[in-house]
């Protein structure tokens, strides 16, 4: 009997003391409920525990990659073909039988709310703004008390803003919270200016407290009043984005429809030749030297001019010179030249779009003012009026320049003069080419690189040209602007297709009162 007891006694030394189930562990056994409401308690319990085996958990269900076993409630994670067991990570190997942990509209808040409350201490800055903003669409007042903590902890000044918003959504969402601290979140929240900052605030029209609810009416109007300006920001930014496009495809030409008089119908092709030139420099960058594709755009601008002026040339000493005087025929001949450069383009590249690569520059947006931006629309912009000062500097500054002048003035003068008009005329047209060529460039960060590309911008140059005055780099610039602007504005409210026809019918009657364009320029077209 005593050998017994002292047996016992060292069974029980050995032992230790029974481990308690920890609140983790209940929660962990809860999530294979049948219960939506029980699932949604332990996810609320497994966010507050403060587990660090909680947050892996919480994502797979999230993603809808956890799973239970019936028969012992026992957890898995799911991740491709692999299984491992929720609590330990440890690979499992019998997975027959299993199901997954169920989810509702309810369960799915709580999801949310919980991941949001796990990465609030976070250590990468982005992963604190993206729980804040979680907590936010949640507003669970579970979370305010790790808000409060994160609040108290966090130096970037953007997520702090985003924390305090947050602690307002759920102090607004909190029952039982001070009329001075519903107020207060009132406030915090306007500040957001948004669309889901005014549905909280409109939420609140039936708040016990009227001067809450006085307070929340006067946020949502200055929303909408911000949204409103905001909304006519948009329009003017992505009018001027277009405009740039429409400058780049028109200031070419401009210059040979200004000082030749011709109707260059390949035009839209000598923008297409540039953008195949841009496809071709970046596949030989990859090919070749693949740490040069973030400098290939600025290797392919001089590339496709010289392409698009190398072919411009050509078709003017070739066919064009032969049929001065005769604008029908050569409409029909630079039309047919177009087909022709069409059809060879796709002979050899094929008839499907061709990828351009974008370089890390033009990747991206910023914010300005609640105003989204894309760098790469906004270094197109900067693209065009840096050609347009271009070729200003050329036209005004240089002897080539004087020369194109002279010939645009008065041709027969020119000619008496001792200037060679139809070298002027060969370097001329080659030189709107060259730039039609430079527009392929960033034409093919924006738009599909095909042998149909030139043919979506032609008819729009043309309006352009027409519009600012043939000749008349200002006119083509302002015409640019103003027509992108305007057709933004207009398409909200009569739709795409509609908001070009009735900018074409403006400007066919602005041309019966005004047939020289805004800025008219003496040419060879207005002389004969």
């Amino acid at each position: 009997m005593i050998r017994l007891l002292v047996y016992l006694l060292l069974a029980l030394a050995f032992a230790g003391p029974v481990r308690a189930q920890s609140p983790a562990d209940a929660a962990y056994t809860r999530l294979a409920s049948d219960s939506y409401a029980e699932i949604e308690a332990s996810i609320v319990g497994l966010a507050a525990s403060g587990d660090p085996r909680t947050a892996p958990v919480i994502q797979a269900l999230a993603e809808g990659r956890l799973f239970y076993r019936p028969a012992d409630k026992a957890l898995f994670v799911k991740q491709g073909d692999a299984v491992t067991d929720a609590r330990t990570g440890v690979p499992a190997p019998a997975t027959e039988g299993l199901k997954p942990v169920r989810a509702n509209n309810k369960v799915r808040r709580a999801l949310d709310s919980a991941l949001g409350t796990l990465n609030l201490l976070a250590p990468d800055p982005g992963k604190r703004r993206e729980a804040a903003e979680a907590v936010f669409k949640a507003r669970d007042a579970t979370v305010l008390p790790a808000l409060e903590a994160a609040l108290s902890r966090e130096t970037d000044a953007g997520v702090k803003r985003t924390l305090q918003e947050a602690r307002a959504a759920v102090v607004l969402a909190k029952p039982g919270s001070t009329e001075a601290d519903r107020l207060a979140a009132v406030a915090t929240i306007q500040g957001r200016a948004d669309g889901d900052a005014m549905g909280i605030l409109r939420a609140l029209s039936a708040d016990p407290s009227a001067a809450v609810q006085a307070a929340a009416a006067k946020g949502v109007a200055a929303i909408e009043t911000r949204l409103a300006l905001i909304a006519g920001a948009s329009n003017v930014w992505y009018g001027i984005s277009l405009g740039s496009v429409l400058l780049l495809a028109a200031i070419g030409l401009a210059i040979t429809f200004g000082v030749m008089g011709i109707i260059n119908m390949a035009h839209g092709e000598m923008v297409m030749l540039g953008a195949y030139t841009t496809f071709l420099v970046q596949e030989a960058i990859r090919a070749h030297a693949p740490g040069l594709f973030e400098f290939s755009l600025a290797i392919a601008i001089p590339a496709a001019f010289l392409v698009g002026g190398g072919v411009g040339v050509g078709i003017e000493r070739l066919v064009i010179r032969h049929l001065y005087g005769r604008p029908l025929e050569t409409l029909l001949a630079t039309f047919g030249i177009s087909l022709i450069l069409q059809q060879t383009v796709r002979s050899i590249f094929g008839p499907t779009n061709r990828e351009v690569g974008a370089p890390q520059f033009m990747t991206g947006a910023f914010d300005l003012f609640g105003l989204s931006i894309t760098w790469g629309r906004f270094w197109i912009v900067v693209f065009a009026l840096a050609v347009f000062f271009g070729l200003m500097f050329v036209l005004r500054r240089t002897s080539f320049g004087l020369k194109t002048r002279a010939v645009t003035q008065n041709r027969r003068m020119a000619a008496a003069m001792g200037i060679r008009t139809p070298w002027v005329d060969a370097l001329t047209f080659g030189l709107g080419s060259g730039i039609a060529g430079i527009a392929g460039v960033a034409l093919s960060q924006i738009d599909n690189v095909s042998p149909n590309l030139g043919q979506g911008y032609i008819i729009d140059s043309f309006l352009v040209v027409v519009f600012g005055g043939v000749g008349s780099l200002w006119g083509t610039l302002v015409a640019a602007l103003s027509i992108g602007v305007a057709n933004k504005f207009l398409e909200p409210y009569a739709g795409a297709v509609l908001a070009k026809i009735l900018l074409l019918v403006f400007i066919i009657l602005f041309i019966q009162k005004r047939p020289r364009g805004l800025f008219a320029l003496k040419g060879r077209s207005v002389e004969a």
